[in-house]
Protein backbone atom coordinates (compact mmCIF):
# COMPACT_ATOMS: atom_id res chain seq x y z
CA UNK A 1 0.00 0.00 0.00
CA UNK A 2 1.23 3.46 -0.77
CA UNK A 3 0.91 5.82 1.43
CA UNK A 4 0.73 9.92 0.51
CA UNK A 5 0.70 12.80 2.58
CA UNK A 6 -2.52 15.27 2.00
CA UNK A 7 -2.66 17.89 -0.27
CA UNK A 8 -4.52 20.81 0.58
CA UNK A 9 -3.60 23.07 -1.91
CA UNK A 10 -4.37 26.79 -0.63
CA UNK A 11 -6.93 25.48 1.69
CA UNK A 12 -6.62 25.13 5.72
CA UNK A 13 -6.95 22.14 7.18
CA UNK A 14 -7.46 21.76 11.29
CA UNK A 15 -3.57 20.60 12.33
CA UNK A 16 -4.44 20.17 15.87
CA UNK A 17 -6.98 20.68 18.88
CA UNK A 18 -6.93 20.18 22.68
CA UNK A 19 -8.71 21.40 25.10
CA UNK A 20 -10.45 24.76 24.55
CA UNK A 21 -8.45 26.07 21.31
CA UNK A 22 -7.85 24.58 17.44
CA UNK A 23 -4.79 25.07 15.64
CA UNK A 24 -4.76 26.45 11.88
CA UNK A 25 -2.25 26.92 9.94
CA UNK A 26 0.11 27.38 12.53
CA UNK A 27 -2.35 29.70 14.51
CA UNK A 28 -4.04 28.44 17.56
CA UNK A 29 -7.57 29.59 18.03
CA UNK A 30 -9.52 29.29 21.60
CA UNK A 31 -12.71 28.35 21.87
CA UNK A 32 -15.73 27.58 18.93
CA UNK A 33 -14.41 27.59 15.85
CA UNK A 34 -16.08 27.45 12.17
CA UNK A 35 -13.21 26.32 9.26
CA UNK A 36 -13.60 26.57 5.82
CA UNK A 37 -11.11 26.48 2.79
CA UNK A 38 -10.23 29.96 3.23
CA UNK A 39 -9.60 30.16 6.98
CA UNK A 40 -10.71 29.74 10.32
CA UNK A 41 -13.01 32.35 12.38
CA UNK A 42 -14.33 32.22 15.81
CA UNK A 43 -17.88 30.30 16.31
CA UNK A 44 -19.79 30.79 19.28
CA UNK A 45 -21.86 27.91 19.27
CA UNK A 46 -25.10 26.70 18.49
CA UNK A 47 -26.89 29.69 18.64
CA UNK A 48 -24.49 31.70 16.49
CA UNK A 49 -26.25 30.87 13.38
CA UNK A 50 -25.22 34.08 11.38
CA UNK A 51 -22.01 32.78 9.61
CA UNK A 52 -23.44 29.19 9.42
CA UNK A 53 -25.97 30.85 7.37
CA UNK A 54 -23.51 32.81 5.07
CA UNK A 55 -22.46 29.51 3.93
CA UNK A 56 -25.40 29.06 1.86
CA UNK A 57 -24.06 28.75 -1.89
CA UNK A 58 -20.13 28.21 -0.62
CA UNK A 59 -20.57 24.63 0.73
CA UNK A 60 -22.05 21.13 0.33
CA UNK A 61 -21.71 19.94 3.56
CA UNK A 62 -20.99 21.29 7.10
CA UNK A 63 -19.61 19.10 9.76
CA UNK A 64 -20.76 20.19 13.36
CA UNK A 65 -18.17 19.17 15.98
CA UNK A 66 -20.46 18.63 19.20
CA UNK A 67 -17.41 18.38 21.68
CA UNK A 68 -16.13 15.19 23.28
CA UNK A 69 -19.22 13.24 22.14
CA UNK A 70 -22.02 13.29 19.63
CA UNK A 71 -25.34 14.97 20.41
CA UNK A 72 -27.89 15.71 18.38
CA UNK A 73 -28.35 18.79 17.02
CA UNK A 74 -31.32 21.05 17.50
CA UNK A 75 -34.27 20.63 14.80
CA UNK A 76 -34.84 23.94 14.18
CA UNK A 77 -31.17 24.27 13.93
CA UNK A 78 -30.88 21.79 10.90
CA UNK A 79 -33.77 22.99 9.55
CA UNK A 80 -32.51 26.88 9.20
CA UNK A 81 -29.12 25.67 7.58
CA UNK A 82 -31.41 23.34 5.42
CA UNK A 83 -33.92 25.83 4.01
CA UNK A 84 -30.46 27.11 2.51
CA UNK A 85 -28.80 24.66 1.30
CA UNK A 86 -26.28 23.93 3.81
CA UNK A 87 -26.40 20.16 4.71
CA UNK A 88 -25.28 19.70 8.69
CA UNK A 89 -23.98 16.58 10.09
CA UNK A 90 -23.22 16.45 13.97
CA UNK A 91 -20.49 14.38 15.03
CA UNK A 92 -17.82 14.16 17.99
CA UNK A 93 -14.99 17.13 17.42
CA UNK A 94 -12.27 15.05 16.82
CA UNK A 95 -14.47 13.15 14.34
CA UNK A 96 -15.67 16.27 12.32
CA UNK A 97 -12.29 17.50 12.22
CA UNK A 98 -10.95 15.04 10.51
CA UNK A 99 -13.52 14.18 8.16
CA UNK A 100 -13.30 18.22 7.55
CA UNK A 101 -9.93 17.63 6.61
CA UNK A 102 -10.34 14.10 4.33
CA UNK A 103 -13.00 16.00 2.31
CA UNK A 104 -10.74 19.09 1.91
CA UNK A 105 -7.85 16.84 0.67
CA UNK A 106 -10.48 15.75 -2.01
CA UNK A 107 -11.25 19.59 -3.48
CA UNK A 108 -14.81 19.40 -2.37
CA UNK A 109 -16.83 22.35 -0.54
CA UNK A 110 -16.80 21.42 2.41
CA UNK A 111 -16.46 23.65 6.44
CA UNK A 112 -16.85 23.08 9.84
CA UNK A 113 -18.37 24.19 12.95
CA UNK A 114 -16.39 22.85 15.73
CA UNK A 115 -17.22 22.87 19.37
CA UNK A 116 -13.88 22.71 21.60
CA UNK A 117 -13.23 19.84 23.65
CA UNK A 118 -13.48 19.79 27.15
CA UNK A 119 -10.73 19.63 29.75
CA UNK A 120 -8.51 22.68 31.28
CA UNK A 121 -6.99 25.75 28.48
CA UNK A 122 -3.11 25.32 28.84
CA UNK A 123 -1.33 28.65 29.72
CA UNK A 124 1.59 29.82 28.25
Amino acid sequence: MQIRESSFGGALPVDGYGPGFFRVGGQVHEGGLLIQAEGGQSWAGLDDRAPLLALSGKVDVLFVGMGAEIALLPRDFVAELEAVGVFCEAMATPSAARSYNVLLSEGRRVAAALLPMPGAVPTA
